[in-house]
Parts: C-alpha cells; structure tokens; sequence
C-alpha cells in the first residue's frame, strides 16, 4: 500500500511473447530513483485453487482494501481467471466491493486476454477526471466481443497469409518478415500473439503442400495407364498375376527406367519435392487408385481380346453366310446370323464395305472381259437406253454382275464410268484410281 516504489533496476516487459525469452528481445529497465504510485489495481483470483478457502483469500483482500483507503489513491477491483471462475466466488467479490463506497469491479482474464485493457483504462480514468468515464463490460459480453473480434483478425489474416503465402516450401522467417508491415498481420499478432499466427501459417503450408501432393498423384495416375500399355501390352504375361508379382515383371523390363523411379525411401509423398515429375514413383503402385488402374488395364486387355475372337468369329460367319451379299442392310442380313452377340463387337457396315469393295472389283474385271460391248459407241460415249439394255442383258447372267443387284445406281455409275474411260483414257478415268500406271510415273519422276 505504498504511494511511492523504489526501482531495483527492474525490466520491463511489453508482451507476452517475451516471457521466458527475456534475452532474445532489447533489454529495457524502470527508470532510476523512486515511482510515484498514483492508483492501484486490487486483483482477486475467482478460479478454485489448490487448497485454498476464498472465504480466506476475501478476508486478506478486506483487509488489503482498508490499507490501500488509507491512502486516498483510486482503487478498481480486478477479478481475475473469469475464464476459470467460480460464480459464488464472482458473487462474493461483487458483494464486497458493493459494500465499500465508489468501489469498481472489473471482471478480466489475462490468458483469453478480456478486459486486461478495461482494468487499467478505469484505473487511468479515476486517476485523471478529465478522462471520459470507463464504461464497465461483464466478462461474458466482453468475451463475445473479443471473440468476434478475433475471428474478424483471423479472416482478414488468414487472406493474407493466402495472398503473401503461395508455395508450401516458404519458410516462417521470410514470410513473417514480408507480411510484418501489413495491418491484418499486426492486428492479428496484437490480439493472438506470434506463436498462433505462426501455427495458421504452418496450417496453410500443410494445405499447399497436400494440395501440391494432390496435383503429383493425379499427373502420376494419369501418366499409368500409358507406362502399363507400353510395359506389359500382352495379356498372357499378366492375365493371372498378383499385385506383386506384376511389379516384379515391371521391373524386369528393359523400359523400366524410362516411366518409373524407385525411391531410396518411400513413401514418395514424404519427400514429393525430390521427384523428378516425370517418371512414376514405383510405391505409388501400392495405392489403393493406382490397383484399380493396373485393374482396369488388365479387364482392356482381355476386352480386347475378347473383341479380336467375336471379330474373327464374326468374320467368318459372315464370310461362310450365302445370305450376306453387297448391299444387303443388317436388317435383312441378321435373322441368318445365329449369334447376335456377335453384333456388339463388330460393325456389320464394316464388312459390308469390305464385301461391296470387292464386288465393285470384280465387276470392274467383269467390264475389261466385256470390252467389245463398249466399242460400238458413238464418239460421245453417251450410250443410248437400247444399248444400256444391250450390255446388261449380256452381262445379266454373270454372277459378278448380280452380286451388285442391290446397288443399281452404283453398277450404272460404274458401267457410265468405264464407258468414259474407253473413249477418254485418263487417270481422273481409270478403273485402277490410285493404282493407274499414268499417276504412278508421274509420282516417281517428281
């Protein structure tokens, strides 16, 4: 209860980052020679202590209040550890300061840091009366403040982070020192302190570096089904094998090292920065995407095969069907191929250009055995229908000639076009198109 302290060469300290860390921050001291004492802050601890009666600690706190009266200096009671407190202890405190004259009671916490700021503004207001009155907040009402005000710091620090923050390899130094001048980051230190900031700092490299993790596995999922097709494209080699004996093959390849890398420690997501990129951590095969995709080869494989055999059953059955002539639609060709499954595989349209390939071809042989039809012609090589009658009752009874039935227009046109090739040679003419002699030679002297 003295009105004037002397100063031991005590230090001074500012926040709360310092304590113990005094030697890494300026060592600062109280002034030399005696302190005035113009007030004082009368703290009493709410929470339930160790072994401790508050009836007790209320009677040394009377007692404590009788001495500071003596002194005629401003007094605020300070209730401390509300975050921890007991209400009848709260209840109490209020009751003893209600009982002295003009006594006012701050409710504080220091670690959630509410009201701290409050206790020595009533302080300083009661010592100065030019000073606007302190308005006194409940603790509960303060804590709703400070925490949306809090989270308020938080979203605006945690955009900066974001904006300054852009690769998971920064360290804390270098980025504390580039968003120290920016308002959110002191705002934020001022209400939280430096170790929370650097832990939402930490948090956000962590999310760069799973999302930069992510962006590898998938370039490496995406970059596997290319290393299995050029690795093991043969389905014998891997039809029945085990998830490790498949590596096993891998790895005996001689283009091995081309698509894939192995680690001298996995897993290679520990040290994602060390890989190269281009080729695929071996380990990643052990995932549980990379064994569907190594599945997913294996089923193309054997669907592939499974397409080659009905194709070739397909083929053949077509072939072995008098039914399936040029021309004919899969409408009337079907209800003569007995296995319908057959259609899933392979397009009839397919076949069907191959077969009407062919009879165009041996009707064009059909035509050259036939030439003496052709040269009695007027010089227009325009035939008349007499004559377009003539050579198709000649060549009517040529199977050549009704393996085209189905495709009349085509027949004729093909017939007009020969007509104009005996009268006008030319390779734009010639029944062998690409083939023709004419175009060949000028191909090999250019």
């Amino acid at each position: 209860a003295a009105t004037k302290l002397a100063s031991a060469e005590k230090l001074m300290y500012f926040c709360t980052d310092q304590l113990g860390l005094e030697q890494d921050f300026e060592q600062k001291q109280m002034p030399d020679g005696k302190l005035p004492v113009d007030g004082f802050l009368l703290c009493v601890d709410v929470s339930r202590g160790m072994n401790r009666n508050f009836d007790e600690q209320l009677k040394f706190v009377s007692n404590l209040y009788n001495q500071l009266a003596k002194t005629k200096k401003p007094v605020v009671v300070v209730l401390t550890k509300c975050d921890e407190g007991v209400e009848r202890y709260i209840r109490d405190a209020h009751a003893f300061a209600l009982g002295k004259k003009n006594l006012q009671v701050v409710e504080t916490s220091a670690r959630s840091n509410v009201n701290v700021e409050l206790a020595f503004g009533t302080l300083v207001q009661l010592v100065d009366r030019s000073r606007g009155k302190a308005k006194i907040i409940p603790y509960f009402e303060a804590l709703k403040q400070q925490s949306q005000q809090i989270a308020a710091a938080k979203d605006k620090y945690e955009w900066l982070v974001s904006r300054v923050v852009k690769s998971h390899r920064e360290a804390w130094p270098n980025a504390c020192r580039k968003m120290q001048p920016a308002p959110e980051f002191q705002d934020y230190v001022h209400l939280e302190g430096t170790l929370k900031a650097k832990k939402l700092f930490l948090q956000h490299v962590q999310r760069l570096k799973q999302e930069h993790i992510e962006r590898r596995r998938r370039a490496y999922l995406a970059l596997l089904p290319q290393a299995l097709d050029a690795l093991v494209p043969d389905l014998d080699e891997i039809d029945h094998l085990s998830r490790a004996k498949a590596e096993k093959l891998l790895e005996a390849k001689p283009d091995f090292l081309k698509w894939f890398v192995v680690l001298d420690e996995p897993p290679w997501d520990g040290h994602a920065d060390e890989t190269d990129g281009e080729r695929i951590p071996f380990d990643l095969l052990e995932t549980p995407a990379a064994e569907q995709l190594f599945e997913a080869h294996r089923e193309k494989l054997r669907a592939e095969r499974r397409r080659a055999e009905m194709r070739r059953a397909f083929r053949e059955n077509l072939e072995s069907s008098p039914f399936v002539t040029p021309g004919k639609p899969w409408e009337e060709a079907r209800s003569f191929i007995m296995n319908e499954d057959f259609y899933q595989w392979l397009s009839y349209g397919k076949h069907q250009k191959q077969l009407i390939d062919r009879a165009k071809e041996d009707f064009q042989e059909l035509l050259l055995e036939y030439s003496e039809l052709f040269y009695e012609l007027e010089l227009d090589a325009k035939p008349s229908k007499e004559k377009m009658g003539v050579i198709q009752e000649v060549l009517g009874e040529e199977q050549r000639f009704k393996a085209l039935q189905k495709l009349q227009a085509e027949r004729d046109a093909l017939v007009l076009k020969h007509i104009h090739f005996v009268y006008h040679p030319t390779k734009e003419t010639c029944p062998s198109c690409g083939a023709c002699v004419d175009a060949r030679v000028e191909q090999l002297l250019a």
